[in-house]
């Protein structure tokens, strides 16, 4: 079977693989469309960063190895003692592999596992024509949600855990830093838990009409815009209930903190490629905070799936499909130039 193979450092090549068997409690499925993730351009273009050079605790692989976390697709078998799944079930896959015993597990929050791993980053992944995985990953999908949409669980489970996090009351306020995959997942995941009002700070004008046409109503242009003097008289001086950066740059951060209101907290959603000076006096004088959010849950996936099949998420004007022998110039090179939003690879094509 063809699968996207990483190397190291921009080496990245579709190459014939022998196609995997599934064992007990596992599931092998047929991918329909698996996600370039902003993860995947790191580990190609800086790493290896998250893909091991020696076998991973949990999983036992390194690299080389097949990448892919954001994938959705239809099993074709199921191995001994599975029961929940069967062949023809169309599932999204919760790719997150943790230790079950460590401090964060043992209190449920195995997002945080002190050994996680990834599908696709610590074991074979979804950019392949199939891949097996535990059973466990495994939701099943309603017929209504397409294999586009079920790609899309994963970044968009990613946002709603950071936006429940913020902890945003429905008739509050709430700043996003950047409309890439993620800050849009934010706008949706807050208009799913009912939020309305909310500000979303870009600077690429490709990435504002985006968002606007999705619906946001209130995007600025940092380069333009003040964005604290906005939000504080947008919300009538209170500040917003909660900012989330999805941009990763300090500009984002000192931003952010300057629009939140008394006690409220600053989400960071992002992957922060230099350390950031953060100016802590905003944060004293203000008794704001800044909260960490890491991947997701199965409660998120779940919720996901649900606003899915109401049909809340529009994948018009950010989502571009290419097949797998084009992923690198396609996919890589143009997620990386800004040609394109969200790049979803077809392993058929």
């Amino acid at each position: 079977m063809r699968a996207a193979v990483y190397r190291g450092r921009e080496e990245l090549a579709i190459e014939d693989v022998p196609e995997p068997s599934c064992s007990a409690g596992q599931l092998k499925v047929r991918v329909g469309r698996n996600g370039i993730c902003g993860t995947d351009l790191h580990e190609y273009y800086a790493g290896p960063i998250f893909v091991p050079t020696e076998p991973h605790p949990l999983t036992g692989h390194q690299l080389p190895l097949t990448l892919g976390h954001e994938f959705s697709g239809t099993v074709v078998e199921v191995g001994e003692g599975v029961h929940d799944v069967a062949v023809g079930d169309h599932v999204a896959i919760e790719p997150v592999y943790r230790c079950g015993k460590c401090p964060p597990c043992r209190l449920g929050h195995y997002n945080i596992c002190q050994q996680i791993g990834f599908h696709g980053l610590m074991a074979p992944g979804g950019m392949a024509e199939y891949t097996v995985v535990p059973a466990w990953m495994a939701h099943r999908l309603p017929e209504s949600i397409s294999p586009e949409l079920g790609a899309l669980v994963e970044p968009m489970a990613v946002a709603y855990h950071a936006a429940r996090l913020g902890e945003v009351p429905p008739d509050g306020s709430a700043v996003i830093f950047g409309s890439g995959p993620i800050g849009i997942g934010l706008w949706f995941a807050l208009r799913g838990l009912g939020v309305e009002a909310i500000t979303v700070v870009e600077p690429s004008a490709t990435r504002r009409e985006a968002i606007a046409a999705l619906g946001a109503t209130d995007v600025l242009d940092p380069t333009r815009t003040d964005a604290a003097r906005h939000v504080m008289q947008r919300t009538g001086g209170r500040g917003a209930d909660a900012v989330f950066d999805a941009a990763g740059v300090e500009a984002s951060v000192a931003a952010g903190l300057s629009c939140l209101g008394a006690r409220k907290r600053l989400v960071a959603v992002a992957i922060y490629e230099h350390p950031l000076k953060t100016e802590l006096t905003k944060l004293v004088m203000n008794e704001s905070m800044i909260q960490g959010s890491l991947c997701y849950t199965s409660d998120d996936y779940r919720a996901v799936i649900d606003l899915m099949a109401r049909g809340h998420y529009d994948t018009t004007g950010w989502v571009t499909h290419v097949p797998i022998g084009q992923v690198v110039e396609e996919g890589f090179a143009a997620l990386r130039a800004g040609r394109k939003m969200k790049v979803l690879v077809d392993p058929s094509a």
